[in-house]
């Protein structure tokens, strides 16, 4: 057995791990907050504030962090990046421990926690562009399209497990001290801990190549939210022309995004609020039917994505225009279920439909330009996925505060007009 492929294998696992850590930590503690803000008694709107402020940060550093994987160790970056994520994990479950247990006020708690939160968005970021390009340092230039992809599956896979795995995670007494619903953020800060741990034992001391492969940065992780494949040409494909935002080639394209993807945040990041007040239950106990909610929104959206994309191959316009309708009628329908299933099946039918409309306007907007400009557009398909979970659970809780089926409603009608716009453009 080659021992150089033996331990390039074992790096690739161990970088695979990473990625599936970082992201599933994040969404099981997001899986959570609406359980733990109700509990501290403090406003919706304040979780709100928990899930701006770490989206935003990421998606500032995210890009900085990626600008620097060329010039600094790769695993110096790791490690940085699983440090801040387990730092992160530590200090929020700390907060929330002290505020379940009465030593502080439920604002002063959360006021802790969002500070927590800031440590994953800065710093948690380092992490997946480093993996990157060390991936993509020891791999051919055939081979790293495949590795690079695997990689983002694996922050995909955690997107789904964190909350499928949350619920399970409750602690009882700890010396005295209750843990409940702060036991995710430990146990996923032990883990991340070992990660570490193990990164550092393992993982070889490396210094920057000029001109080696670079890493790019990716979307934040968050519920709903998937892989596309953009964060993957951005690290692979050309950057030589530069194209804007509002580039024509690419303009609409950047609509239908902005659009699907702030309906996509509302509806997700709220479903936790509507399950606990549609079943009328306590805040502890609407964490299993959460998650059974999520994990029906994830298997529908990796049937499409693995299954239904594949066997229609339908053009970018199409999976647009199949999954905006889809999901202006999954979303619609989830702000008016009165059941727990009928709340599940309808975000199953709106994740559906944003499994069509992620990858369509993906590869719309790469199919818009040239190969020299693939990088580019890539790195702004990649920003706009990021930042349309910064504002969105905000807009979607302050809308679910006024009215509760309110952002499910907003979120169907911004849709259902992007089709009703997409249907009257003749290109």
């Amino acid at each position: 057995m080659n021992p150089v492929a033996t331990r390039r294998d074992r790096d690739f696992l161990l970088m695979f791990t990473v990625m599936l850590t970082i992201a599933a930590g994040n969404t099981a503690l997001q899986s959570v907050l609406p359980a733990l803000g109700r509990s501290l008694g403090v406003k919706d709107s304040a979780v709100a504030l928990a899930f701006f402020v770490s989206a935003l940060l990421w998606v500032i550093a995210a890009p900085l962090w990626a600008n620097r994987s060329g010039r600094h160790g790769h695993r110096a970056m790791i490690l940085l990046g699983l440090g801040g994520y387990v730092l992160s994990l530590l200090l929020c479950g700390t907060f929330l421990a002290a505020g379940i247990n009465g030593l502080v006020g439920g604002a002063t708690a959360f006021a802790l926690f969002v500070v927590g939160r800031m440590l994953y968005g800065g710093l948690g970021s380092a992490a997946p562009p480093a993996v990157q390009a060390l991936v993509a340092g020891h791999t051919t230039r055939e081979e790293r399209t495949r590795a690079l992809t695997l990689l983002a599956s694996a922050f995909g896979l955690g997107t789904i497990l964190g909350p499928a795995i949350a619920p399970y995670l409750l602690l009882g007494h700890v010396g005295g001290y209750e843990i409940g619903l702060a036991g995710p953020a430990f146990l996923f800060a032990l883990f991340g801990a070992l990660v570490w741990a193990t990164v550092r034992a393992l993982l070889p001391d490396d210094r920057p190549v000029p001109g080696e492969a670079a890493g790019a940065s990716s979307a934040y992780p968050s519920i709903g939210s998937a892989p596309t494949g953009a964060s993957v040409r951005a690290a692979t494909e050309s950057h030589v022309e530069r194209v804007g935002y509002a580039d024509p080639r690419i303009r609409i394209w950047m609509v239908v995004g902005l659009v699907a993807g702030h309906a996509q945040a509302m509806v997700s990041q709220a479903i936790g609020f509507l399950v606990i007040d549609r079943l009328h239950v306590a805040p502890a106990a609407a964490l299993e039917p959460t998650g059974l909610v999520l994990m029906m929104g994830a298997g529908a959206a990796l049937l499409v994505q693995w299954g239904l994309i594949p066997l229609l191959n339908l053009s970018p316009r199409r999976l647009v225009l199949v999954g905006s309708a889809l999901a202006a009628a999954g979303c619609a329908l989830t702000g008016l279920a009165p059941s727990l299933y009928g709340i599940a099946l309808a975000y199953a039918l709106a994740s559906l439909g944003f499994g069509f409309t992620r990858p369509g306007f993906t590869a719309g907007a790469s199919l818009a330009v040239g190969s020299a400009a693939q990088g580019s557009v890539a790195g702004k398909v990649t920003s706009i996925n990021g930042a349309s979970f910064v504002l969105g659970p905000s807009i979607g809780i302050a809308l679910y505060e006024a009215w509760r089926p309110l952002p499910y409603l907003v979120a169907g009608g911004a849709l259902a007009l992007l089709v009703i716009g997409l249907l009257l453009r003749r290109r």
